[in-house]
Formats: C-alpha cells, sequence, structure tokens
C-alpha cells in the first residue's frame, strides 16, 4: 500500500517485498487498480477466498447439475458435457462448467468431500495405455484387391459422404468376432454380429447386411485392411455395386476414424470376452450410444444428428 501510494513503480515494488513485478501488477489490478486500491480491503477479500471448504458450482446449482448427471449417464465425458452444454443452452450463461470442474468435483467426491451424486466411470475400464496388438492373421496379398491409393480423392477431405472404414473386433482367444463400420464424414457407425467364423464368405455376407441399415445413396466405397476375412471382397461389391479399398500393411491411421471408434467400443466389448454372447439387438443398442455421443470433430454435434442432417437434405431415405 505504502509502494502504491508514493506512486512507485510496480517493477520497483516488487523488487522491495521479493515478488515479480507481474504478480505486483494482478493484485493491484484485481483490487481497483492505483486509484482504488486498499492493503484492508485486499486483505478481506484474499481471506475470503482462502476459505475452505467452497460451495462448487455443480452444488450450487441443480439444474446445471442434473444435465450434467444426465450426460455422465449416457457416458458421454465431461468435456463432451461442457461443449454440448453451449449447444443445447446458447442463451443461458449459467448453463455452462468446464470439463475440468466436472471432473474436480467427481474427484473430490470420491474422497468423500462433496455431497452431489454425480458418478464417474471411466470408459476405457484402463489405468495406463497398452500398445495395440493384432490377433488375425494376414496375407502377403488379397486377389484382386484394390489399394487405398486408388480410392476418390473426394474421400481424404470427408466433405462428401459415403465412404466408409470397416475392421473386425476379435473376442478372446480369437474365436468371435463383429464387425464394424465408420462413416467418414459423419462418424456414424453400424456394428454387425459375426457368429461362428470369420470365414471370407460369411464376412462379405454379414457386411452386405449391415449396408442394408443406412439408404444405398450413403454407400461409395469401405476401406479395409489386408485382413484375410475380406479375401471374398469381390462377390461383396457385386451384391452391393460398393467398391472396396485396401490400408496399407500396418497402416492403422490410414483408417482413423474406425480406429478411434474401436476404442470406444471396447467399452461395451471388452478386450478378453467372448463376443459371441451379443446378440445383434444388443449391438445395435450400443451403436446408438455411440452414435448419440456429441463429437469434437463434428462440432459438437452427434454422428446420428449429422447423418439426419444429410438424410434430410437428399442423400437417402430415412432410416427404417
Amino acid at each position: 500500500m505504502i509502494g502504491v501510494t508514493r506512486e512507485e513503480s510496480l517493477r520497483d515494488i516488487g523488487v522491495a517485498l521479493g515478488r515479480h513485478h507481474s504478480v505486483v501488477a494482478r493484485e493491484v489490478s484485481r483490487n481497483g487498480g492505483r486509484e482504488e486500491y486498499r492493503a484492508r480491503s485486499a486483505a478481506d477479500r484474499a481471506s475470503a477466498q482462502r476459505a475452505r471448504p467452497k460451495v462448487r458450482k455443480l452444488e450450487r446449482d441443480q439444474r446445471l447439475h442434473d444435465v450434467v448427471a444426465d450426460g455422465l449417464a449416457a457416458e458421454w465425458s465431461p468435456r463432451q458435457i461442457s461443449k454440448r452444454l453451449i449447444t443445447d443452452f446458447p442463451d443461458e450463461l449459467e448453463m455452462r462448467v468446464s470439463h475440468e470442474t466436472v471432473y474436480e468435483t467427481l474427484f473430490v467426491q470420491a474422497r468423500g468431500e462433496c455431497r452431489t451424486q454425480l458418478k464417474l466411470a471411466l470408459r476405457s475400464g484402463r489405468t495406463q495405455r497398452k500398445p495395440r496388438g493384432s490377433t488375425r492373421p494376414r496375407v502377403a496379398r488379397i486377389a484382386g484387391m484394390v489399394n487405398i491409393s486408388e480410392r476418390p480423392a473426394e474421400a481424404d477431405d470427408r466433405a462428401v459422404p459415403g465412404h466408409w472404414e470397416s475392421d473386425l473386433i476379435i473376442g478372446v482367444r480369437g474365436r468371435s468376432q463383429v464387425l464394424t463400420l465408420v462413416e467418414r464424414s459423419t462418424r456414424f457407425l453400424i456394428l454387425q454380429k459375426i457368429p461362428y467364423d470369420r470365414t471370407a464368405e460369411r464376412v462379405a455376407l454379414k457386411l452386405a447386411e449391415a449396408v442394408k441399415k443406412v439408404p444405398a445413396a450413403l454407400w461409395r466405397s469401405i476401406t479395409h485392411d489386408q485382413g484375410v476375412e475380406m479375401a471374398a471382397h469381390a462377390s461383396f461389391t457385386i451384391a452391393t455395386d460398393i467398391s472396396v479399398y485396401f490400408c496399407d500393411p500396418h497402416s492403422p491411421w490410414q483408417r482413423g476414424s474406425n480406429e478411434n471408434t474401436n476404442g470406444l467400443i471396447r467399452q461395451y466389448l471388452p478386450k478378453g470376452t467372448d463376443l459371441e454372447q451379443h446378440s445383434q439387438a444388443n449391438l445395435d443398442e450400443i451403436a446408438a450410444r455411440l452414435n448419440d455421443r456429441p463429437r469434437d470433430t463434428l462440432n459438437w454435434q452427434t454422428p446420428a444428428e449429422r447423418l439426419a442432417e444429410l438424410l434430410q437434405s437428399g442423400h437417402g431415405a430415412p432410416i427404417s
């Protein structure tokens, strides 16, 4: 206070106090600037801010609390919830909360210091990252396969819908499998049960069934890796008129949307479990849950919403 009264520079005050001048500048600015700064008022304000425990925002506002709780119950991440609040409540500034605040509330609650009813369940179920491996056999080359380099350029920038990426996720001991299909522009997901085994003929048949779940106008191509399960791609193309392209060996980034979505799917279909136990109805429910999650890459729309926009714009009839 004395330094401010004497109109000393903030840098000189900082030197006298043993603090960086930027710290002094913030202190003065927070408390009215040079003209209004009063040491007693500043000390009282600092004491009030240090008071603990503080009532957290999600405890003060029951409506905001309930919306966040609903998002967590739908297995949305705190960041998805935070961003979606801006879309769903554009004119209500009180309906804003950062994902850091949600995490803080959840973790503090876990220590028993917060009385909110929010619950945290990490979707991945993992405590650390693990390297991704593969359980499927590979072949040097599939007869008649067309490399991803030949795929239409329109697929690369995701501007044109209808280009999909596919993969198999494998169950315990490699004895069960589920086909995953992700549309590149909307990130819309289809899960298809592949019963018994993953012979090329069976995969081609079930893939043809899966594509019927979305209007034909939204199918232009499918990109898969060089797994032997796609050896019957030619018969699939003849039956559906959908071109199939193949990634380069050991290049999962060429199917980035599918790889990312497979990670989300593992919340529901964990590694080391028997995928045969899941019915097609169950897989459809899982896909619907994931399609109803807002995505950063979609400007916090959901894949289902983005697909609905395409259908309304004339890219196909509604899904039955």
